[in-house]
């Protein structure tokens, strides 16, 4: 008897099939409003125009790469705090009467926390199926109301700052921008010794002499006996007497500081 002559194979569920379907979408064509599948032919799609952003992005900061930020210092009086340039919708929110003060928490939580939880909730808020902006009024409204918000709130918050003050670490300042007088500071010097050591100096004026409540030293147009004549007398919001040292040290730092001037 031959092998497999007069043998009858039936099926069994036990076994499994070696014979498996390919991996092959479905049709879409008869189905009006689909025209493809999600897996893998749209998601790849996305993920195909993802990588081109993400391309862009990386070749934006290697040829622009972020500043170098300026140093912490104590003794700048005039500092003025600002967030990154996309939370400054909501730091200028925050000026207003009844997102500030007493009503804080409404301007800083409640106010965000329901424009974000809005935005998260839209896909149950809006079930249409149509893709069209039009024919999706909840969705396209609270979409242009918020792009609408933050580019009014992020334009008013820059031009109500006053950039020329902003001169601390993390923002843009003077310095960064290569505004400053080409003056050499000798910080070894006796003249900056005793400017460093007097507080009210050093307060207003700042560590690096570039200003901080008081004006900039750097680049002044002064002579060493007008420099005295402020420090012993004052000018406009600067008072006089405020120098505490002997007759040779004022001398020695209205010379320093009149020899400030740009090169």
């Amino acid at each position: 008897m031959q092998r497999g002559k007069g043998m009858k194979f039936v099926g069994d569920s036990r076994i499994k099939a070696n014979n498996r379907m390919p991996n092959k979408p479905k049709d879409y064509s008869e189905y009006p409003g689909k025209t493809e599948a999600f897996w893998p032919d749209f998601l790849l799609k996305e993920w195909m125009v993802g990588a081109v952003f993400l391309i862009g992005y990386l070749l934006l900061t290697v040829a622009h790469p972020s500043p170098l930020q300026a140093p912490a210092d104590p003794t700048d009086a005039s500092y003025i705090a600002l967030p990154d340039w996309y939370f400054l919708f909501m730091y200028q929110l925050l000026k207003y009467s009844y997102f500030s003060g007493a009503y804080n928490v409404l301007g800083s939580v409640i106010v965000p926390g329901l424009a974000f939880g809005a935005l998260l909730l839209m896909p149950f808020l809006d079930t249409s199926k149509e893709r069209r902006p039009s024919k999706r009024p909840i969705a396209t409204s609270l979409m242009l109301l918020s792009v609408a918000s933050m580019v009014y709130l992020t334009w008013e918050s820059v031009d109500a700052t006053d950039w020329s003050k902003v001169n601390t670490q993390g923002q843009i300042t003077d310095k960064h921008l290569g505004l400053l007088p080409a003056v050499e500071v000798d910080t070894e010097s006796d003249g900056y010794l005793i400017y460093e050591a007097n507080a009210s100096c050093i307060g207003c004026h700042g560590g690096d002499l570039t200003g901080a409540s008081g004006p900039m030293l750097l680049g002044n147009t002064l002579t060493a006996e007008e420099v005295k004549e402020v420090i012993t007398n004052g000018r406009g919001g600067m008072p006089g007497g405020m120098f505490e040292g002997t007759e040779e040290e004022l001398n020695t730092l209205a010379e320093f500081i009149a020899s400030l001037k740009e090169e």
